[in-house]
């Protein structure tokens, strides 16, 4: 850790949230959902660290949004590089980015899964159209947590339309996607989690509570970093009694962790940036992967062999996920932006022509 508070730069990459977003992936597919499935007398061995990561490790997903809403707000609000000809452009890059891994996985899990009750066709219209968040029941249809997915696409929109309609209205639109979260999961989230009720609110709440980080990163930047361990610590620790842990842990824990990431080295170095680089691929093909394995996962009752078992399948994921990033991600990323730009210059040349 860095000894001196170092502000996040606008026009640089921000490599250690890249890294952060790699352990969030790696979280959520080699521990949290693998560890759900294990034979409850492996668990009761296991160490307090495993526990919680089976208890909690849902929570990465909002870190995600937290990341995301930081991260966007560091590359389209400063110098306003977002305006309404600039809309068409921001979403052809989502899409770019989102769709042709969701498209793959999904398509996958239609050829594995599609006789699963669960996997109904309005699911499966869902799913096509990345819309899988509003329809029941929410993360177990296909590829389950390509929820979240729908969601911050959900997010990209409400932040675009802000963005392009004035700092005012984004401001607004920013204290409204935070405020109506929290009051939800004040008054009528439950405690305990995850709950599907509780799934489209995390969305804006972190994404939007990323951008207000971002606007006041250089006052974060002068908070001790002891002072953030201990938000962090706080919000992981801290018994909500009947109220959402979901409140302490995007409101104080998710924060903290992003602001004292900012001041770490490791986490910009090569091995995490290359986790970070693959972490939505990780993030979708490790469940399909997850499904076929589940009953060989059910039937370890030995915790050498669980953990072994663990360490393959995360071996095998991190390969199918470095498949999917060099071969599918980049590449169809890059041509849907170059067959976009190519029309572009077609339909500027004929408005010269004419």
């Amino acid at each position: 850790m860095t000894t001196e508070p170092v502000p996040a730069k606008s026009g640089t990459r921000l490599t250690a949230l890249d890294g952060l977003r790699g352990i969030a992936a790696a979280g959520v597919a080699f521990l949290y959902h693998p560890l759900l499935e294990l034979d409850p007398a492996v668990m009761a061995k296991a160490p307090a660290p495993i526990v919680w990561l089976r208890d909690w490790g849902w929570s990465f997903v909002d870190l995600f949004f937290l990341i995301s809403g930081f991260i966007f707000a560091h590359v389209y609000l400063r110098e306003r590089r977002l305006d309404r000809a600039g809309l068409a452009d921001f979403a052809v890059a989502r899409i770019a980015r989102l769709y042709p891994l969701h498209l793959l996985t999904f398509a996958i899990c239609v050829v594995l899964f599609l006789g699963a009750p669960e996997n109904t066709w309005y699911a499966f219209f869902a799913h096509l159209f990345m819309m899988q968040a509003f329809v029941e029941p929410l993360g177990h249809t296909f590829n389950g947590p390509s929820w979240s997915i729908s969601v911050e696409l959900a997010c990209y929109t409400l932040f675009a339309l802000g963005a392009v309609s004035g700092e005012r209205t984004l401001r607004w639109v920013t204290a409204a996607a935070i405020l109506v979260p929290v009051g939800y999961l004040v008054f009528f989230a439950s405690a305990g989690g995850p709950w599907i009720a509780d799934c489209i609110p995390r969305g804006p709440l972190g994404f939007f509570l990323g951008q207000v980080l971002w606007r006041c990163r250089e006052r974060i930047a002068c908070v001790p970093a002891i002072v953030l361990v201990a938000l962090m610590a706080t919000g992981l620790l801290l018994e909500m009694g009947r109220f959402s842990p979901l409140l302490p842990l995007c409101l104080l824990a998710w924060p903290a962790a992003l602001c004292l990431s900012l001041r770490i080295p490791a986490l910009a170095s090569r091995p995490l940036l290359w986790l970070g680089d693959r972490s939505y691929s990780i993030y979708l093909v490790h469940f399909p992967l997850l499904l076929v394995c589940i009953p060989t996962i059910e039937s370890t009752t030995s915790g050498l062999t669980a953990s072994a078992m663990l360490l393959a399948f995360a071996a095998v994921v991190l390969v199918l996920g470095d498949l999917a990033y060099r071969r599918l991600e980049v590449p169809s990323r890059r041509a849907i932006r170059g067959l976009w730009q190519r029309r572009r210059k077609v339909v500027a040349q004929g408005a010269v022509a004419a």
